[in-house]
C-alpha cells in the first residue's frame, strides 16, 4: 500500500479521529491531539498531491480548535458538517434538532443511575458517555438505554448509534458516507485510504471504489479490506507514508 501511496500523485486520505488517530480517554476533552499526530498531518497535507481530510463525530469547535489552521479539509457530528480547508463551515444538509427535548429526558435518567457517565450536546445529536463509569453498570445500562432510544428513534426519525463506551442519538440521515462523497465523487484520485474504528465509519467504507484502501482499527465485521490493533499502528502507517523512519 505504501508502494501505491509513492507512486501516485493525486491521494485522498480520509482519517477518523477518537480510537483511529487519537487514543480514546474518559472525558472527550481530554483526548486531544498529540504533537507526534499533528506533526503527521502536518506532513501529509504539506504534499500537494494530498487531500486530507478527518472525518470525525466530533463538533466544529472542537476540530476548529485544533486543524482550523492547518491544511485539512474537516467533517464534524458524522457528516452533518463539512469544511474545505481554507473555507468556512457548510450544511451537508437542512436538519432539525426540535426532537431533543423527546431524548434529553430519557438521557438523564441514564445520567442519575450510572454515577461517571455524562451528556454531550451537538448540533443534531445527543452522546451519552460512560467510559467513567462502572464497567459493569456502564454496559447493563447502555444496553437498557439503546433499547429504550430505538423506540423513540423510529417515531421521531432518528438513529442509535453504539460508540466505543457511547451511545448516541442523531438525526437520520446524516452519515459519514454521504459526507466524504463530497471529495470521493471528484474523481481523478490515483489512491484513496479511509482509516476508522467504529459503526459510523462503515457508512465511509461503504461508499468507497472497490480500488480503495480501508482500514479498520481492531477486529470486527466490517466493510473495511484491512485491519489492524491500535492508534499506534495508524501512526506507524502514517509515519511510513510520509518517510518517517520507524523508531
Amino acid at each position: 500500500m505504501v508502494g501505491e501511496y509513492r507512486k501516485s500523485k493525486r491521494r485522498l486520505i480520509l482519517l477518523d479521529y477518537d480510537g483511529t488517530i487519537v487514543p480514546f480517554a474518559d472525558r472527550p476533552d481530554e483526548a486531544k491531539p498529540d504533537e507526534d499526530v499533528m506533526n503527521l498531518l502536518r506532513l501529509l497535507a504539506q504534499d500537494g498531491g494530498n487531500e486530507v481530510v478527518i472525518v470525525s463525530g466530533r463538533d466544529r469547535k472542537f476540530l476548529d480548535e485544533w486543524f482550523g489552521d492547518t491544511r485539512l479539509s474537516l467533517v464534524a457530528e458524522h457528516g452533518a458538517w463539512l469544511k474545505e480547508r481554507g473555507a468556512e463551515w457548510l450544511f451537508i444538509s437542512p436538519l432539525e434538532d426540535d426532537w431533543k427535548k423527546d431524548v434529553f429526558p430519557v438521557l438523564k435518567q441514564y445520567v442519575g443511575a450510572t454515577p461517571g457517565s455524562f451528556i454531550e450536546e451537538k448540533s443534531f445529536s445527543l452522546v451519552w458517555h460512560y467510559r467513567a463509569a462502572d464497567p459493569k453498570v456502564g454496559e447493563s445500562n447502555a444496553k437498557e438505554l439503546r433499547g429504550r432510544l430505538k423506540s423513540l428513534a423510529a417515531s421521531l426519525n432518528l438513529e442509535v448509534l453504539e460508540g466505543s463506551k457511547t451511545v448516541e442519538v442523531k438525526s437520520s440521515g446524516v452519515n459519514k458516507g454521504r459526507a466524504i462523497l463530497h471529495w470521493v465523487s471528484r474523481g481523478g484520485w490515483d489512491f484513496m485510504l479511509a482509516v476508522g474504528d467504529d459503526a459510523t465509519d462503515e457508512d465511509m467504507f461503504a461508499v468507497l471504489p472497490k480500488t480503495a484502501y480501508s482500514i479498520k482499527v481492531r477486529v470486527a465485521p466490517s466493510k473495511a479490506r484491512f485491519v489492524v490493533e491500535s492508534v499506534g499502528d495508524v501512526r506507524s502507517l502514517l509515519r511510513e507514508m510520509v518517510g518517517i523512519p520507524s523508531g
